[in-house]
């Protein structure tokens, strides 16, 4: 990887947020959306993809408002799509592929369904659908990986980033380094009020208080591809197979040895599907 992410990074306006974004490559748009996690930026989630995707289209990761360099957001101003509307209308960008990482791609799933003229592809890695009848998720409450992210959020010490990343990924010995891990809890600290937002928002649905309606997802109309690890403890795959079924003009890639970051955990085969989806759909 030969990207400097201090080189790439931006700031805009988007409507109310200043938002920090990475931007890299030409030609079609591709929109990168990160998931909840203490921590998670445009660039932790898709360091390892922006430059390959970049060789293709014009890449933008962006940091969600409360998330990040982003501003700050209580619970009762975040809508995540809007934002994302706003960040497309700042940077005059009629129409994109969304590429969305478990809140990221709930965003996506109903960006699609609310604004269809403005989304050309739709990506989703793990994403959250709601209340949906499940046969292989736990019941009962959060999953397993839910309730370690949001432990992570009340002490994002190195140990408890640990134990988040280890449920995040199957190839814990790879992934769950010292190094990132203390990365991850030094870019969670510096940002103390977007620890604060987030647990105080919790009972009033942080960090989705608005959801995709499921009823809508069979009129999405855009090429989706959907893909998953069989391994995910925060999303079943079963969402994504719940997916398949109701948006007409998908695919499913189910990805064996994979949790819930399948853009970090398998990296290059990610990048090959993405790049392949949008050149030829």
């Amino acid at each position: 990887m030969t990207l400097d992410p201090n080189a790439i990074a931006h700031t805009v306006q988007a409507g109310e947020w200043n938002l920090r974004y990475y931007e890299a490559g030409s030609g079609h748009s591709v929109v990168l959306l990160h998931g909840s996690g203490p921590g998670a930026t445009g660039w932790s989630n898709f360091a390892g993809n922006i430059e390959a995707l970049a060789e293709h289209f014009h890449v933008y990761a962006v940091d969600m408002p409360g998330w990040g360099e982003s501003d700050p957001a209580t619970v009762d101003r975040l809508d995540h799509v809007a934002t994302a509307i706003r960040f497309l209308d700042a940077l005059s960008i009629e129409k994109a592929a969304f590429v969305g990482n478990s809140m990221g791609g709930q965003t996506s799933l109903r960006l699609a369904t609310e604004h269809p003229d403005r989304i050309s592809h739709l990506v989703t890695m793990g994403p959250p659908v709601g209340r949906i009848p499940t046969l292989f998720g736990a019941g009962g409450g959060p999953s397993e990986g839910l309730k370690v992210l949001i432990e992570a959020y009340r002490d994002a010490s190195p140990e408890n980033m640990r134990r988040l990343v280890e449920i995040m990924v199957y190839d814990r010995a790879r992934f769950a380094t010292p190094e990132l891990c203390q990365a991850r809890s030094d870019a969670a600290l510096a940002r103390p009020e977007h620890l604060r937002n987030y647990l105080e928002g919790l009972p009033k649905g942080s960090p989705l208080p608005k959801w995709v309606d499921p009823e809508l997802l069979p009129a999405i109309q855009v090429p989706t591809l959907l893909i998953h690890g069989r391994d995910d403890r925060v999303v079943s795959f079963e969402t994504s197979l719940y997916l398949l079924a109701n948006i007409p003009d998908s695919r499913l890639v189910l990805l064996n040895h994979c949790g819930h970051w399948a853009m970090i955990e398998h990296a290059d085969e990610f990048n090959r599907l993405v790049t392949d989806f949008i050149v030829n759909n």
